[in-house]
């Protein structure tokens, strides 16, 4: 698209339609997304969700744990065993190493796991909780637990908004017989948006 000489109003009108069409179909389903749990997060009692706790016991090798020197610890085939063998999910949040025991915390969105490991015998308790699928929506919204590919979704949502939100104010104003109009209502908008958090 090239601008023509003298003709930058309607070069800015016609890019500033694509841009905002084409975006706003791109990010429909992202979009939609972060609307319904927005929804979801801020009436919680409209959700009721049973949670799921799972209690477990079990063993791994004494000197995965049992080392004089905590550095040799086998931090990483002690959560690789909680994955594997008992489909622990979720990010490792919390590994601790003390005189008797070992702990581990995993988090996920609508997840934990605790694990308690006796250092002296390798025996140890597997704690999981599932909060159910509202409660993990509602976590990917919030991007608690979610890691970093994650993160770059919700910056990139963020940033596609605001730019669908710009074009389409810029497209307004293009609009000759609907542009007081469309100008009121965004007024409108922002004062009661504003007098609402005010109350």
């Amino acid at each position: 698209m090239t601008i023509k000489k003298g003709n930058w109003k309607n070069w800015l009108s016609n890019w500033s339609r694509w841009l905002h069409i084409y975006l706003s179909m791109f990010s429909f389903v992202i979009v939609l997304f972060f609307s319904v749990t927005g929804l979801t997060l801020n009436h919680l009692d409209w959700f009721p969700e049973k949670e799921v706790l799972k209690e477990q016991e079990g063993k791994m090798p004494i000197n995965w744990v049992n080392a004089s020197d905590t550095a040799q610890i086998k931090k990483l085939d002690i959560v690789e065993l909680f994955r594997k063998d008992y489909q622990v999910k979720g990010l490792v949040n919390d590994f601790r190493i003390d005189e008797r025991e070992v702990s581990v915390s995993f988090q996920g969105p609508g997840y934990t796991a605790d694990a308690f490991i006796h250092r002296e015998d390798g025996k140890f308790q597997l704690s999981t909780r599932e909060l159910g699928i509202i409660a993990f929506l509602n976590d990917l919204h919030k991007g608690r637990d979610t890691g970093k590919a994650w993160g770059w979704v919700i910056d990139f949502s963020a940033i596609f908004m605001t730019i669908i939100s710009l074009s389409g104010l810029l497209l307004l104003l293009f609009l000759k017989k609907k542009r007081l109009n469309g100008l009121i209502w965004l007024i409108i908008g922002g004062l009661v948006v504003g007098l609402l958090f005010y109350l």
